[in-house]
């Protein structure tokens, strides 16, 4: 009760009197019963990953889990190495039938420990995982392992998503108290809960499915055997891991299925199981000064969870980000990033309630929990259970920040409250209401106006993407505290000379107005002009288009391609990107990501301001179909201007759009 709350407890009871079969069939678990034929497993000369497997007796279950790793493979070369501890049947005999296995024979029994740390001894990989015999591993289980390395560059161990035969969780990385009791996270959960879908730091991680750096391994002297013969030595590894100033990760996307029990039993009196107790007291005998900072004996799980956190921050925006989707998703999973990076528990609200698996597996790769249907429904409703516990609530867009200012104020008075405008919408829609000369829309532009600069005054600080919109604000509202949030983008670098390069992109949705009423420019004028000395020059828009556009503004070179899963393979390769842009409102991420890639830009004056760039010098500024035509031959046919204006916007990226930038904003904002 202490540990779960009420809710969590009566939870857990509905779970126990739940009828659940003896297996998820959604799992593809591979039979025990299946009889032994020869098999072989991938084998490599030089293993990224060393698989050590220690094993004693249960070969049913050792056979499937190997069979389990020769069908799903991995993308990374791997060994495997299975230590048989003086079993009592026939495994070895059976084992050493299997094509590419690398078996190791003790002559007495040395339990876990001492059979992890032998096959350790003999491993070839950069990596070493050490895997229970009672596992079956599930496809991209080990490549998710190494990416948390990969991303993570404080990572000293990884462990994966444990779950049970029957589907339910079995643990989510671990909680260690300050008494050395631990705590299987999410244990009897549903595991496809977004709440236990987010990488995430953790006091340790389960040896049934542990990575680990070879070198850090051996730097920490492996498995420490006063834990012999099992338990908690995989809890003593991560507290030695930490205190080489590394950390330990629970990563969500690799799933591995583990019988517990099957090994050790459950009787915490008899047999392997007794020396848990037992391994307890050396533990706490071992690390007495370190459990000091854990969380004490009875802390509410969730704020055990985020023991090592700053605080807690909540994002809320009108839907989850897709960075493939538009320049302000990429802008959000960055900031997501770095307020992770910078020590907050992320949590992210759509406003629509809806995210996808694939969404909420990538902000969970970020460090972010998505707080999404059919967990969350009611974000009024959390904010009364959870407002308390927050440290800050930053709302996106005017539209959501009005729906939910007030809510915030009541719930969780001690937060700060930030108010992202993404881009003045007000001015945006100002400025279309100019060009399409319509009252209505005037009307809208100034009902926007209102709402806007109410919540700018409410809001503890306000955020804008460009130093035009700051000054503006600072005319208009000059006590309010508005700081620049701008877009946040990698530096990519220039990776094609300018001989190599042909064609252009325009990179946008058709959903967005300045970008469809610039398509329309785009086909009905620009382009014609261009082609007019320059027969053979393509446009390639890239971005959501509905097919019926697509075929109004089919047009000679003009080609349609949709959303691509990448950008590269056209900036690498196109000789410039435009943006004629007649109306919007803040800094256009098409502008950013092109640059970022070394790609020359022509664009409108509506569309580079703000973004401190310099005509001929950072950018070539057009505001006309012939001005445009003028700059693509001007590029065409000049190497040198070319050169200049692609070294000059990776600069400008480099300066005012880095996460560097943003992570600064961030921490003046937050701390």
């Amino acid at each position: 009760m202490a540990l779960r709350g009420w809710r969590g407890t009566l939870a857990r009871m509905r779970q126990e009197f739940q009828s659940l079969p003896e297996r998820d069939d959604a799992l593809e678990l591979l039979p025990l019963d299946e009889p032994f034929a020869p098999f072989a497993l991938p084998v490599s000369d030089t293993p990224r990953v060393s698989i050590v497997i220690p094993v004693h007796g249960k070969l049913a279950y050792t056979l499937a889990c190997l069979r389990s790793l020769a069908r799903h493979g991995a993308q990374a070369p791997f060994e495997v190495i299975v230590v048989d501890d003086a079993s009592p049947d026939d495994s070895a005999a059976i084992l050493a039938q299997i094509s590419g296995l690398h078996l190791l024979r003790n002559t007495e029994n040395l339990g876990f420990v001492g059979s992890c740390n032998a096959g350790a001894a003999v491993a070839h990989g950069e990596f070493l995982l050490f895997l229970n015999n009672d596992t079956q591993v599930t496809p991209g289980w080990l490549d998710a392992l190494l990416r948390c390395f990969a991303e993570r560059s404080e990572c000293g161990i990884a462990g994966s998503r444990l779950v049970y035969p029957d589907g339910r969780l079995q643990e989510a990385g671990g909680l260690v108290f300050a008494d050395g009791s631990c705590w299987n996270v999410g244990r009897f959960e549903s595991r496809g809960a977004a709440a236990f879908r987010f990488r995430r730091e953790a006091d340790y991680v389960s040896g049934a499915a542990l990575m680990i750096l070879r070198d850090v391994f051996q730097r920490v002297g492996g498995f420490d055997a006063r834990f012999a013969p099992g338990y908690y030595e995989d809890t003593d590894l991560a507290f030695a891991v930490r205190k080489l100033g590394l950390r330990a990760y629970y990563e969500p996307s690799s799933t591995v299925i583990h019988c517990e029990g099957i090994s050790a039993g459950t009787d915490l009196d008899n047999g392997m199981k007794r020396f848990q107790r037992v391994n307890q007291a050396k533990f706490v005998d071992k690390w007495k000064a370190e459990l000091i900072d854990q969380a004490p004996p009875g802390t509410p799980l969730e704020r055990a969870i985020r023991w090592r956190r700053r605080g807690c921050v909540l994002v809320v925006d009108a839907m989850t980000p897709d960075p493939g989707r538009d320049s302000g998703s990429l802008r959000l999973a960055a900031i997501l990033r770095i307020l992770d990076g910078q020590g907050w528990s992320v949590a992210f609200c759509p406003d629509d309630g809806r995210a996808t698996s694939g969404e909420i597996a990538a902000l969970g790769a970020l460090g972010c929990e998505v707080l999404c249907k059919p967990e969350i429904t009611n974000l009024p409703d959390w904010l009364r259970r959870h407002g308390g516990e927050l440290h800050a609530v930053m709302l996106c867009r005017h539209t959501v920040a009005g729906q939910y200012e007030a809510l915030v104020r009541r719930y969780a008075p001690q937060a700060k409250l930030l108010f992202d405008t993404v881009d003045l919408h007000f001015l945006r829609e100002q400025r279309a209401a100019e060009l399409a000369g319509s009252d209505a829309m005037r009307q809208q532009a100034e009902n926007s106006r209102r709402s806007e600069l109410a919540l700018i005054e409410q809001a503890d600080i306000s955020f804008v993407v460009s130093p035009h919109e700051q000054a503006l604000l600072r005319q208009l509202l000059p006590a309010a505290r508005v700081e620049l949030l701008s877009n946040i983008h990698d530096v990519r670098g220039c990776r094609r000379p300018h001989a190599e390069r042909r064609d252009l992109v325009f990179i946008g949705g058709y959903g967005h107005p300045p970008n469809s009423d610039a398509m329309r420019w785009i086909s009905h004028e620009i382009l014609p002009r261009i082609r007019q000395s320059m027969p053979g020059m393509r446009l390639h828009v890239l971005g959501d288009i509905p097919d019926a556009v697509c075929r109004e503004l089919a047009s000679p070179g003009l080609e349609f391609h949709g959303r691509v899963p990448d950008l590269a393979p056209w900036l690498d390769s196109c000789l410039a990107s435009l943006a004629p842009l007649r109306f919007g409102a803040g800094v256009k991420g098409k502008i950013n990501m092109a640059m970022s890639f070394g790609v020359p830009v022509i664009a409108t004056t509506v569309a580079v301001e703000g973004m401190q760039l310099s005509d001929g010098l950072d950018v070539l500024v057009a505001d006309d179909a012939a001005s445009f035509a003028a700059a693509v031959a001007r590029l065409k046919g000049d190497a040198a201007r070319w050169q200049v204006l692609s070294t000059h916007g990776l600069d400008n990226v480099r300066r005012h759009f880095s996460a560097a930038a943003a992570a600064a904003t961030l921490r003046h904002a937050l701390d």
